[in-house]
């Protein structure tokens, strides 16, 4: 066997590197998570959905490794479109395309799904449910998408150059499709099923607030996902150290500087935009939504990050928090109750985010990102830049298949779930609040929300008496 050089043995260990930050810096998003659906949620339900949030990762960890990163990028003997077929248990890994810090990077998306799914069933759902879903989810729904965009024999994938869906593939960079789209509509399915939180609505169906009880969380939970999305976004590049031809300083890290740049100013340009949109709707500044609104600036970028022009990413973010806005609006009007608005976020910000690319990216970037800047190659870039309708056409169809699949899947099981009564808690354990009547007592000493039951020994003599 060849002995590796050692200008290609510091090359090898700086990618790793890269890719092993990037991969901590996604896994910082997890606490992201804990803290903005721990501030979104009322006093009374803390412990709980920051007890869902350590499960998911807990959880993905064992299905993703059993699993999990099997289905997504397994590639056998006989390649699979549709499915991997090696690597359960990370068997035969390390190898010349896959080693563990891609696993552990992959694994810090995965857990990131279950989490979005989560925050849209808060409140109302029963612990083993989310030990449940959870598991099928980023063990199986969510592989089975990751492998028809990110894996080289997916069918819906770009990095080749050959046998791409519309002669394009889809762009999903980062998975504004592949990760927001799929735990958006699940969490959509999970809170159609549920049903509004008691008190939601009232007799006349108008909607009650029910605002979070932690503004500090939220901002905390905000800026910490900030922080991590440039793991998220940035860090899809996978290796930094990839020069571009006939250039003498570009390569992938000119192309991460840029991509973490449009990651900033679509959030950053959707959050504003929601500040004042909210503003004329509601009469006054509020910084919840302000938060969700940058958080729907990031998810729609994460697409497009990498094949966008920096200006192109301010008209992303623009109507990013259009999206958001109006379907949290039409979510009332439907009685729809997803208290993170996740799948407005996700799943409304992540569709919009797929539209983007197919509209915006130009062919330079493309190249750069799927081919590392190969003189010579050609590839089907925005609509609106005159690049055709082939990539749009893949946007378009990566955006229906997660649709349908995601629905498929996750519905019938959330429906199961409520038929064998194991997915909503009763109306008294809703009242009394999951912390106290799940968990054992409340996340903090003094509770002044509720004049309910101070401990679980208290809430079960109230069961006993009633």
């Amino acid at each position: 066997m060849e002995e590796l050089s050692w200008e290609s043995s510091v090359t090898y260990s700086i990618n790793a590197i890269y890719l092993l930050f990037s991969a901590y810096l996604v896994f910082v998003m997890q606490l992201g998570f804990a803290m903005l659906c721990a501030g979104s949620v009322r006093a009374k339900n803390a412990m709980n959905i920051m007890l869902t949030n350590v499960v998911d990762a807990v959880v993905g960890s064992l299905s993703y490794f059993l699993f999990g990163f099997a289905f997504a990028f397994g590639e056998g003997p006989n390649e699979n479109p549709f499915i991997g077929t090696s690597y359960f248990a990370l068997k035969d890994i390390p190898t010349t395309s896959y080693d563990y810090s891609f696993f552990l990077y992959q694994w810090a998306f995965a857990i990131a799904v279950a989490g979005i799914t989560s925050g849209s069933i808060a409140e109302r759902t029963q612990f083993s449910a989310y030990l449940i879903f959870s598991f099928f989810l980023s063990g199986f729904v969510y592989p089975i998408v990751d492998h028809w965009v990110w894996s080289s024999s997916g069918w819906l994938r770009s990095r080749s150059s050959s046998s791409l869906l519309f002669g394009s593939g889809a762009i999903d960079f980062a998975g504004s499709g592949v990760v927001h789209l799929v735990g958006g509509i699940a969490g959509l399915w999970g809170s159609i099923i549920e049903g509004p939180r008691v008190g939601r609505f009232d007799a006349f169906g108008k909607p009650v607030a029910m605002r979070g009880h932690n503004a500090t969380l939220v901002v905390l939970g905000t800026l910490l996902l900030w922080f991590g999305w440039f793991g998220f976004n940035p860090g899809s590049f996978n290796k930094i150290l990839i020069p571009y031809p006939n250039t003498t300083n570009q390569g992938n890290w000119t192309a991460i500087g840029r991509t973490a740049v449009t990651t900033t100013l679509a959030g950053s340009t959707s959050g504003l935009v929601t500040l004042f949109g909210r503003r004329l709707l509601v009469g006054h500044w509020d910084a919840l939504d302000v938060c969700n609104g940058v958080l729907g600036g990031f998810v729609a970028i994460t697409s497009g990050c990498s094949v966008v022009e920096p200006w192109a990413a301010i008209v992303c973010g623009f109507f990013a928090a259009c999206v958001l806005v109006g379907l949290n609006i039409l979510a009332l009007k439907l009685k729809l109750d997803d208290p993170l608005e996740a799948a407005q976020l996700h799943g409304g910000c992540g569709a919009w985010g797929l539209i983007f690319t197919g509209l915006f990216a130009k062919e330079e970037f493309v190249i750069q990102t799927y081919d590392a800047g190969r003189i010579g190659a050609h590839r089907s870039y925005g609509l609106l830049l005159g690049g055709g309708w082939g990539l749009i056409g893949a946007q378009v169809v990566e955006l229906l298949v997660i649709l349908g699949w995601v629905s498929i899947t996750m519905g019938p099981l959330f429906y199961l779930l409520h038929w064998l009564r194991i997915l909503r808690i009763s109306a008294d354990e809703e009242v009394a609040g999951l912390d106290i009547s799940s968990h054992g007592g409340y996340a903090y000493n003094t509770h002044e929300e509720e004049s309910g039951p101070r401990f679980y020994g208290d809430y079960m003599r109230m069961q006993i008496n009633s």
